[in-house]
């Protein structure tokens, strides 16, 4: 099968129409004004975590390494534009050559942050750079919101390892996206075949009730599984009688059965009768897996339970609660013109209401107490403190157009793990709270 098939951006299709179309008449004005080559810098960040949340987790920076190459404004976008009459004809001949030709750096995939940090940095003409709103915040306020609840759940898991299994309850495409940044955030598997394909994601299923209901018994329904897929394999044992089903589970397969999985009922009672059950019967070495609308506090409710591995569908793919990361892309650095020396200024948003924004193109860091735990975020704009040098948080990402850091997706998930745990013991609490670290800025420019 193609992978267009599967709507996957395997075939490089051109991300140029993930977009709003403000950008493109924010381009076409700028042309004729004569100020769209001013070099420009945008900033990514959010003003504020979700509610209660007490850190974030970038996620879907390769992703968006992934758009940022394949925008491009082949013929059949260029004939969209020009029948819809979106934008001049000068417009389409500057939109016909696009290449990103700028730098940007970014906290790489997988790191914490909290309000303020500059999560991405975009840099390059104004022509060139805001075209990229749209889409880079699309990937990144989805993955991010996704990775983070992710995190959450992994944290109250603790050594348990979490499979995906949100497909059924999302956007297709959004449920690749979502088993990616749920792999960042420390689920093992997922059940969806097309983030396994795109990504290497390891995968996993067994069977639903459908199995079981089709055949004449639940026997009959668990000799079928056994004989295809081994003794090995997990079954299903709540369609009827919990205890009944297993018993007949350990009859058909013997005491080697790989796992049974629970998928309703009051989970932690039936999981300690069902371990006993299974002890009993000497299956001793035989896992409870759990599912059924599991979040970060269900999973932390089940931390007495004899649970080996959950399931989680809906409360993930959503963002438990937040499916967005409240980030924006604003611009906060612009030229004095169109020279190709000419001084950058810094400018920012000024409005009342709460949407200010910070001037300045801006570095971050991250400061550690004498125990090498974190202790404060911190950013600033001008001549970065010795002490603070090697504890940088951005990285190039894009030099001069071409992508200079692509890694394994592996590596963003470790790189969450030393992240979450270099910040203070409070940060994995399920209780609602302040971000575990404050945010500090130095040489604030700052819009009132």
């Amino acid at each position: 099968m193609n992978t267009a098939d599967l709507g996957l951006p395997v075939d490089v299709p051109s991300t140029a129409l993930f977009t709003d179309q403000y950008e493109l008449t924010m381009l076409r004005a700028a042309l004729e004004a004569g100020t769209a080559e001013r070099r420009s810098v945008f900033e990514v960040f959010t003003r504020r975590l979700p509610d209660g949340r007490r850190y974030g987790v970038v996620g879907g920076t390769g992703r968006v390494l992934d758009a940022v190459e394949n925008f491009r404004f082949d013929s059949a976008v260029l004939d969209f534009l020009r029948e819809r009459g979106i934008v001049d004809e000068e417009t389409l001949r500057w939109l016909s050559g696009y290449r990103f030709s700028g730098d940007i750096w970014g906290y790489p995939e997988g790191e914490v942050y909290f309000p303020g940090s500059p999560i991405m940095r975009v840099e390059g003409t104004f022509a060139e750079c805001v075209l990229l709103e749209t889409v880079i915040l699309s990937i990144l306020n989805h993955d991010s919101a996704i990775a983070a609840a992710a995190s959450r759940m992994s944290a109250a898991a603790g050594d348990r390892p979490l499979i995906e299994m949100g497909a059924r309850r999302t956007h297709e495409l959004a449920a690749v996206a979502a088993s990616r940044a749920a792999y960042v955030g420390g689920f093992a598997t997922t059940s969806d075949l097309a983030a396994g394909f795109r990504y290497g994601i390891p995968t996993v299923g067994t069977s639903a009730h459908a199995f079981t209901l089709l055949h004449d018994s639940e026997r009959d329904a668990f000799q079928a599984q056994v004989n295809t897929l081994g003794r090995g394999t997990t079954l299903l044992v709540d369609t009827y009688d919990v205890a009944e089903a297993v018993r007949t589970a350990v009859e058909v397969a013997g005491t080697e059965l790989g796992a049974v999985r629970i998928d309703s009922g009051d989970l932690l009672l039936v999981a300690h009768r069902v371990r006993q059950q299974l002890d009993e019967l000497g299956a001793t070495d035989t896992k409870i897996v759990v599912t059924s609308d599991l979040d970060e506090y269900a999973i932390a409710s089940l931390a007495a339970a004899p649970v080996d591995a959950y399931g989680v569908g809906t409360q993930l793919v959503t963002g438990s609660g937040h499916p967005t990361s409240s980030m924006v892309y604003k611009l906060v650095a612009r030229a004095e013109s169109t020279g190709p020396k000419a001084p950058l200024v810094a400018v920012a948003k000024k409005s009342t209401g709460g949407k200010t924004s910070v001037g300045g193109r801006k570095w971050a860091a991250r400061r550690l107490d004498s125990h090498g735990v974190a202790e404060a975020e911190v950013i600033g704009t001008g001549p970065v403190p010795d002490g603070l040098a090697d504890r940088q948080l951005l990285v190039e990402l894009v030099k001069g157009g071409e992508v200079v850091a692509r890694e394994p997706l592996d590596a963003a998930r470790e790189r969450h793990t030393r992240a979450r745990a270099s910040l203070p013991m409070s940060a994995t609490q399920l209780s609602r709270g302040e971000p575990v670290l404050p945010t500090e800025y130095l040489h604030e420019t700052s819009g009132s």
